[in-house]
């Protein structure tokens, strides 16, 4: 890619924050933001029409020219790659958005243009019923789609598991932020994000020294939608965050999809409400995923198929042990008497058949002596 293209792009995407859609016509009008440059003292040379306040926006351009250089020179010290929107390593899902942003930065090894993207979001508050949906999901869409690019968000919650999941997995994972990349917000996700680096990476629209503020997390979601195949929507209150991205993926002529939750749950309200309001389609597992999307002629889903991708659920368990998962599989999260009775095991021997469960990572002790099959 052509340098000073770049650092051209850069200073119009400096200059596009407050007015991106007439920015963003302008460059197209005018075929490359080296065109606008050199004639950003004359615009109405090349687009007649264009109106006082672009006019006046251009005037401002040295200034902020030497701040986009400025950013030029940090990347290259940081190993961050700006990719102009005319650069064939952009994403081109995102090419024809309108508000596609002029410049991404990236720091990263994964392919963003893979054949197959998907996006993974929701609440911040994820509960163990959508971490179990994102491990299932993910780890079956690992074999069904091994060259699946999973994005996400790298918030609390829904982001970060499905981030966690897919490198698990073997599957690139990729993180949009809503500031510079000279920084990470939260702070507590940066051991995923240097993890990420090798294995998928980092990108964003803003320039170092971008602070993570709230209109730039909405302003990121497009990000999200428009470099991916599909939304996928884990749980969502009533008004939630990932109902914006919903909807902009919808914008977009996306596919999106939802996990339906229980009734009177809070963080499936929002993702039922989208279900029926036929905002979105109702997702079960990877495989009505991979239906929906067209993807069924992939060899990967071809042997998959051939194999049975029904994995052995519960693997080293004790006939016992085989019982309590079988159990809670059909009615998960219950109570240590009711598990009792169902499998018709003493309590006191199933306290300590629980307990061995729990150390081989198949269930997990809930507050009121619950147990939670890691499914």
């Amino acid at each position: 890619m052509n340098e000073q293209e770049t650092l051209n792009a850069m200073t119009l995407a400096r200059l596009s924050y407050y007015n991106l859609a007439a920015i963003h016509a302008l460059y197209l009008e005018a075929g490359s933001a080296t065109a606008v440059i050199e004639h950003r003292r004359d615009i109405r040379a090349i687009i007649p029409d264009a109106s006082p306040r672009l006019v006046e926006i251009l005037r401002d351009c040295d200034t902020v020219r030497a701040r986009a250089e400025e950013e030029m020179a940090y990347d290259i010290r940081h190993g961050i790659r700006p990719l102009a929107i005319s650069d064939p390593d952009y994403p081109h899902r995102l090419v024809d958005c309108d508000d596609a942003p002029l410049v991404l930065y990236y720091k990263g090894s994964a392919d963003l243009n893979k054949s197959r993207v998907v996006n993974i979001i929701g609440t911040r508050k994820c509960t163990l019923y959508g971490e179990d949906l994102i491990r299932r999901l993910v780890t079956d869409l690992s074999s069904l789609c091994p060259d699946l690019l999973v994005v996400s968000g790298l918030a609390y919650g829904v982001d970060i598991c499905a981030h966690k999941q897919a490198l698990a997995s073997g599957l690139d994972t990729v993180g949009v932020l809503a500031h510079g990349l000279d920084t990470l917000y939260p702070h507590s996700h940066r051991a995923i994000a240097v993890e990420m680096l090798s294995h998928g990476g980092l990108l964003t629209e803003f320039m170092s020294r971008t602070n993570a503020d709230k209109i730039n997390f909405v302003r990121r979601n497009r990000i999200v939608a428009g470099m991916s195949d599909a939304c996928i929507l884990v749980e969502s209150a009533a008004h939630g965050g990932g109902l914006i991205t919903a909807e902009i993926s919808r914008e977009y002529h996306r596919d999106v999809f939802a996990f339906p939750g229980r009734i009177g749950d809070v963080y499936s309200e929002g993702c039922n409400q989208l279900i029926r309001d036929n905002g979105a389609m109702l997702l079960t597992d990877a495989e009505s995923l991979v239906k929906a999307m067209g993807w069924e002629g992939d060899a990967a889903l071809s042997k998959a198929r051939q194999n049975g991708i029904e994995r052995q659920m519960f693997a080293d368990l004790t006939p016992e042990e085989e019982a309590v998962a079988t159990v809670l599989d059909g009615n998960n999260d219950l109570h240590l008497n009711v598990l009792s009775v169902q499998t018709g095991i003493p309590v006191s021997r199933l306290a300590g058949i629980l307990f061995e469960m729990e150390m081989k990572g198949v269930v997990r002790t809930l507050a009121g002596g619950m147990y939670h099959l890691l499914k």
